[in-house]
């Protein structure tokens, strides 16, 4: 079996060759994005990318730019493995054969249509049945199992304290807006969101058979219950304090601390008796929870549970269900004009379902050995830019530095694809019905989360598959993670100069890296253990120095009267200052000795920075701003841009910029 799947894949691999598209983008810095007329000195966003701000954005997308252009040739590589695997098959249970039938199932929609809502006619039947609370715990658990979030969140985890050790762990939720402002936060602009929501639930209850009257009368419950639990969440900057949401509770001690039944749930997602404590990351919530379980109607929690079903699923039914979903979160909340096409959203659902069996097939065509040794040479030379930092660190003391050097020197650093791939022969998949694929699909998911209790943390696997464009350092592992889907052109090329790999990687591998040592991260230690291993003195001098960080960026107006909230995003602000600085002298110690020459005009230090900056080249829709702003923890990619040159003697060396005036220098940690 193993050897016929080889073959396969790369019989599979080879013949999507052809499909690659021909145009190979520019290596590295591109001057028709330039806008020549613009200082770099006072809009360097401007200066590197302002022709290309003229350009429009496809209706399908609330963003466009290099990060769309990446992932448009990713998916032009996905898309002809997932045609010719449907179209060739293989033999039964072979990866070919199971993305190949959920890829035909997907887009099969004269079979979605005519199944309408039945796929989840056995979770309608679980929610009309229940009749107490402990039913409704136990439904709960029914719809974590399947992948369909409600009520609260559930997941498995490594031990933030014992990174050795997996949890299970239990988070606020249950939301079906982005996050708990949306239902609290007064004004015009907030309360429009929320009618328009209303209403989109409404017209969903109505696709699934309810009288008018009804679906109206069920999304003012919804809408009623979700305010309710959106008034006992914790704010968003609130949630970025990994100590104050860290609560470990012995199992028999859980009812006291809130008033639920919780062996009806652990029986309904088999949470073996061993395990003996869990994680609650906000007691305060599952106090509420427990209230409003107590205090409002079942028929209420019916209502609420049959929407979230719905709102799962509504991606996956027919075609009014899709557009109903899309005219609410696409273009009410992102701004996107036009649904993107089928193909694109089933290979997002296949990528989500089989994401790693799809990697296999990925990196044979996308991502070569020479690559692969090259970024690794890359993420060498940025930790030993962190080491010199770290190092020269005026304000830290020796004692902290040593355990800094301690956990920069056991990081691991993932490039490409895991070294070994995940076994989906358990899943089955069939050409039968696209929803029982997803649902199957996040069922076989949860059973696999749910089997690594009780085993150490499995440090080989990977947390995003090998075509995703994006990376992660993760605080728990130690780890940084680098998928050949992201090291694509213009990010990385092979064939490209160092001054451009290092400055377009700023954003990736030095802003990873920095991760290791921001406001969260630095609070973890090398063995990934959340632990105070900083003098008490060294911890505040990083706060003052952070929080000059924060009054940096919530100057900066996004839109007007719209501005960044620098606590939300300070995290990814460091990492964005610091993986520039350690990037760019990444770059010069690669380069070390080497005769550099001018390309296309450009020393290599202002290809670099260029380089950098187009890297974040992204034109953005206002309700994309205004999402982005309101509940993502990056700021918008103007400011990221802006942000981290405001202050670097060698970006105003490379451009012959003034230094800034007195008192206004922004401080930067690394």
């Amino acid at each position: 079996m193993k050897i016929r799947s080889a073959f396969t894949v790369l019989a599979l691999a080879a013949s999507l060759v052809a499909r690659v598209p021909a145009t190979r983008p520019i290596l590295g810095v591109d001057p028709i994005h330039i806008e020549a007329s613009a200082s770099p000195c006072r809009d360097f966003y401007g200066y590197a990318n302002g022709a290309f701000d003229r350009k429009p954005i496809p209706g399908e997308y609330a963003s466009y730019g290099v990060n769309q252009e990446i992932d448009e040739r990713n998916f032009a590589v996905l898309k002809g493995i997932l045609e010719t695997a449907a179209r060739k098959g293989g033999p039964k249970g072979s990866l070919t054969r199971r993305v190949g039938d959920f890829y035909a199932a997907g887009m099969d929609e004269a079979r979605i249509e005519k199944a309408g809502v039945r796929p989840l006619a056995p979770l309608f039947a679980a929610i009309q049945a229940l009749k107490t609370p402990t039913d409704l715990m136990a439904v709960l658990g029914r719809l974590h199992a399947t992948g369909i979030p409600a009520g609260f969140g559930f997941g498995i985890q490594v031990d933030d304290k014992d990174s050795s050790a997996m949890i299970a762990s239990f988070t606020q939720g249950g939301l079906g807006l982005p996050e708990r402002d949306y239902y609290l936060r007064p004004g015009q602009d907030a309360d429009g969101i929320r009618q328009a929501y209303e209403g989109h639930v409404v017209r969903i209850f109505a696709l699934a058979g309810d009288s008018a009257d009804s679906a109206k009368a069920q999304a003012r419950t919804v809408m009623t219950l979700e305010t309710k639990l959106a008034e006992a969440s914790r704010t968003l900057v609130a949630l970025r304090d990994p100590e104050a949401n860290y609560h470990k509770v012995a199992r028999a001690d859980l009812p006291a601390l809130a008033s639920l039944d919780w062996n009806a749930y652990f029986a309904a997602v088999a949470l073996p008796p061993g395990e003996s404590h869990v994680l609650v990351g906000q007691p305060e919530f599952y106090k509420a929870l427990a209230g409003l379980m107590a205090a409002e109607p079942m028929a209420a929690w019916q209502v609420y549970l049959r929407w979230h079903a719905l709102r799962s699923a509504a991606p996956h039914l027919g075609a009014a269900f899709v557009d109903e979903n899309f005219a609410f979160y696409g273009k009410t909340l992102s701004g996107a004009t036009e649904l993107r096409p089928r193909w694109k959203r089933i290979l997002a659902a296949a990528d989500r379902a089989l994401g790693e069996d799809l990697g296999q097939l990925f990196v044979k065509t996308a991502f070569s050995p020479a690559a692969k040794a090259r970024a690794l040479e890359m993420v060498h030379f940025h930790k030993e830019a962190m080491r010199a930092r770290i190092l020269a660190a005026d304000w830290m003391g020796q004692a902290t530095k040593a355990q800094a050097i301690r956990k920069l020197d056991t990081m691991r650093s993932k490039v490409g694809y895991p070294d070994r791939w995940r076994d989906y022969r358990s899943l089955a998949v069939s050409r039968r019905s696209h929803a029982l694929n997803v649902q199957a699909a996040a069922a076989f998911d949860f059973k696999r989360r749910m089997a690594k209790l009780g085993r150490p943390a499995d440090r080989d696997e990977w947390h995003m598959t090998p075509q995703t464009n994006n990376a992660y350092y993760d605080p728990s592992m130690n780890e940084m993670c680098f998928p050949a889907g992201i090291l694509q052109p213009p990010f990385f090329d092979e064939k490209a100069d160092d001054a451009a790999n290092y400055g377009a990687l700023a954003s990736t591998i030095g802003h990873e890296l920095t991760h290791g040592f921001d406001d969260q991260g630095r609070q973890y230690d090398w063995q990934g253990n959340l632990k105070a291993w900083w003098t008490s003195e060294d911890a505040q001098r990083f706060e003052a120095r952070a929080h000059h960080i924060v009054k940096q960026y919530d100057a900066f107006e996004v839109l007007p009267g719209l501005r960044i909230n620098g606590k939300l995003t300070l995290g990814e602000n460091i990492a964005d200052i610091g993986g520039l600085r350690i990037s760019f002298e990444a770059f010069k110690l690669a380069t070390q000795g080497k005769d550099l020459k001018p390309i296309g005009g450009f020393t290599p230090e202002q290809r670099f920075f260029i380089a950098f900056a187009q890297g974040w080249r992204t034109n953005q829709r206002p309700e994309a701003l205004r999402l982005q702003v309101a509940s993502d923890v990056h700021a918008p990619v103007r400011w990221r841009v802006l942000g981290p040159v405001a202050d670097f003697p060698e970006f105003r060396k490379a451009f012959g910029c003034e230094p800034p005036p007195a008192g206004q220098s922004p401080t930067a940690i690394w």
